[in-house]
């Protein structure tokens, strides 16, 4: 059906009714009802979940169990100051910011300067690096702080809501087209880390918690409702010097698969 959609004229006609904000709203008020109930055993069994993973709770909702809460001692923060660690479950790719970047997920290229909308606050991460978790559906769809310290306002860029899933990644350049909010860390030991979260086809509700506040290392930042999508690091240069093997696993195409609070890199 994906590749209907994003390599076809056909597809790419009824795309563009889907990709729309209000489409993931009406789905997102179903996901919300009691009558979406019904759907969450059969989306265990075909994404073979292990409840035994997560918080016994009632469910009133899809949503709520689609947030449901893991059990703490299965993600464990690591809390060495000098590491620095996933803010969430999914599949990594590093990249190195140079030229004012550009990032070549899947074909598709992206500028930090587009991703952000800001000239000025591009600059800052020029030489550093850009780390890329892409949630699939079966992931844990909350996140974290991966440090303390004082975070500025989110601030909310909109737009469509395409699908994360590599056959778009390869037709179009997702990540800047699609709705997204982000907010800079001013981290401790990391310098200023830019944490953005990317909505995605149905995904109609990034849900962060706080405006200016102070955070700790390990603290929920928030959660996503239905679907896959994306968090973004932006790391300013000589502050962190990220795993080896994520960008050998980029450059061969791959991602790794990580989970909320491992250790990703270590302060330079």
């Amino acid at each position: 059906m994906l590749k209907f959609l994003y390599q076809t004229m056909p597809g790419r006609c009824i795309l563009k009714l889907l990709t729309r904000p209000g489409l993931s709203r009406f789905v997102g008020r179903f996901m919300d009802s009691a009558i979406s109930r019904p759907i969450i055993p059969r989306f265990i069994r075909k994404n073979n979940i292990d409840m035994n993973d997560y918080l016994d709770e009632e469910y009133g909702c899809f949503n709520d169990f689609f947030c449901r809460r893991i059990r703490p001692e299965l993600r464990p923060m690591d809390m060495d100051e000098a590491v620095l660690p996933s803010p969430c479950d999914g599949l990594l790719s590093a990249y190195p910011i140079t030229d004012s970047l550009v990032i070549p997920v899947k074909g598709s290229r992206y500028s930090i300067r587009d991703l952000v909308r800001d000239e000025e606050l591009a600059q800052k991460y020029e030489n550093g690096t850009c780390l890329v978790f892409r949630l699939c559906v079966h992931h844990y769809h909350r996140y974290a702080y991966p440090d303390n310290g004082r975070k500025t306002k989110n601030t909310f860029i909109p737009g469509v809501l395409h699908t994360v899933r590599p056959v778009a990644l390869r037709e179009l350049p997702v990540f800047t087209e699609n709705a997204r909010e982000y907010t800079v860390i001013r981290s401790e030991n990391f310098g200023d880390v830019l944490q953005m979260e990317v909505g995605a086809m149905l995904v109609g509700k990034i849900d962060n918690y706080h405006q200016e506040a102070d955070v700790r290392r390990g603290q929920e930042k928030g959660r996503f409702l239905y679907g896959g999508s994306t968090i973004i690091l932006l790391l300013e240069p000589g502050t962190v010097a990220v795993t080896e093997k994520f960008f050998k696993a980029t450059r061969a195409g791959e991602e790794t698969e990580v989970k909320m609070g491992e250790a990703i890199g270590r302060r330079e």
